[in-house]
């Protein structure tokens, strides 16, 4: 991604706010109305916000680490997250539960919940966001162990589609001894799950 100034690209929120109106034009609605003319500048500021992981390099957050000789689970539950569904550009809201078993060292307990976040804020699929924090984790912390959980519910199976609401998927990724080792995983599902 070219980076000018040491910042990255912004948005074009005037491309935005035209595509808007056109999708206001094409569903039949005036995009000229009162209520909705402020609509494309709003859209614009929201993609903006929920994108803005694309901006963002969210490795940084576990550059910074200690070493510990604390060698038992490390798990942060509960970390709450909104991305975007790339298939219908709506909202997925969930929690995720980061956990790692470390091998000389730890990060900053924050730094977990920095780095979901920064992996949230881009389209995506839930999928692929599981695998995007358990390899940053696995590859920063040279971690003997990780386990990454989503549980999130889907505004393209609620709202619209089959409207399931109240479902709710959830995807894993088990790294090291959580993958290898049945006990470990037993052990680190149980404290996510318990």
């Amino acid at each position: 991604m070219p980076v000018t100034n040491g910042a990255p690209p912004a948005v074009d929120h005037a491309r935005i706010e035209k595509a808007v109106r056109e999708i206001l034009s094409a569903v039949g609605e005036d995009p000229d109305r009162e209520g909705l003319l402020d609509t494309p500048a709003r859209v614009a500021r929201m993609y903006a916000e929920m994108f803005v992981g694309l901006k963002q390099d969210p490795s940084q957050h576990l550059e910074k680490v200690f070493t510990e000789k604390y060698d038992e689970v490390v798990l942060i539950k509960n970390i709450n997250f909104c991305s975007m569904c790339e298939h219908h550009l709506l909202p997925f809201t969930g929690k995720a539960h980061v956990g790692y078993l470390p091998d000389g060292k730890v990060v900053g307990l924050s730094k977990l919940a920095r780095v979901v976040e920064g992996i949230a804020r881009r389209p995506q699929v839930q999928e692929r966001m599981t695998e995007a924090i358990a390899d940053l984790v696995e590859s920063k912390l040279d971690a003997r162990g990780v386990a990454v959980v989503l549980e999130a519910t889907h505004s393209c199976m609620t709202i619209r589609g089959i409207n399931k609401p109240g479902s709710t998927c959830t995807t894993s990724s088990m790294r090291g001894v959580f993958r290898d080792n049945l006990s470990s995983r037993a052990e680190i599902m149980g404290l996510i799950m318990g």
